[in-house]
């Protein structure tokens, strides 16, 4: 993979927009249309093959989910030479 790090994280994203879509007991056409996307690139998305979609789009359509999304820039430890990108979930 080009970037293992960057397909994590969006894998991370498009596992909680699934949790909520499954929870809120949406059609895949139901959640496109609140997204603002069309059905098969939710359904693309949802299965993992979410190459041409960004991780700030993402974040997007965790707004539109309701949920709000913080993001938080911190000094790194120390024990690296770079930093990394990780996601938690409250």
């Amino acid at each position: 993979m080009a970037d293992p790090e960057e397909m994590l994280v969006k894998a991370q994203l498009a596992t909680k927009i699934a949790e909520i879509v499954k929870r809120r007991k949406l059609t895949q056409t139901q959640a496109a249309e609140l997204l603002g996307m069309a059905q098969p690139k939710l359904s693309n998305m949802l299965r993992g093959q979410f190459r041409g979609i960004s991780e700030a789009k993402m974040l997007e359509y965790l707004t539109k989910l309701g949920r709000d999304v913080d993001i938080v820039v911190k000094a790194d430890s120390g024990s690296r030479s770079t930093g990394h990108v990780s996601v938690v979930f409250a």
